[in-house]
């Protein structure tokens, strides 16, 4: 909103307006932007990590994965790429055992 009226507008009268600190505006307007083939990078080491688990990849999984493959990612990035990629982790059911149905007892006789 700031970027398109500070045409007519002062910045800091802007700022004021919406109470926001100009440090926190100029900050935002210069920090470096992100290249649309680094977020298509991001995206694709998403999808095969996730691919590669079966799906049991989660965000943590997923950030290690990618930062020791060489695209760095932190775990709350990658959380944010799943909820764009509607990825959910899914963990295999544990285990069950199945209920003995034959009793093995002690045979009777002298005890050792």
């Amino acid at each position: 909103m700031i970027k398109r009226l500070k045409e007519s507008y002062s910045v800091m009268a802007l700022c004021q307006v919406f109470n926001i600190h100009r440090s926190s505006y100029r900050a935002w307007f210069n920090r470096p932007k992100q290249s649309s083939t680094e977020k298509e990078k991001e995206l694709r080491m998403m999808n095969a990590v996730h691919r590669e688990s079966n799906g049991s990849a989660g965000a943590r999984t997923i950030a290690s994965t990618s930062t020791q493959r060489g695209l760095p990612l932190s775990r709350y990035r990658s959380g944010r790429l799943m909820k764009q990629l509607e990825i959910v982790s899914c963990q295999l059911p544990g285990h069950r055992y199945k209920k003995a149905t034959h009793y093995y007892s002690q045979p009777s006789g002298k005890r050792v």
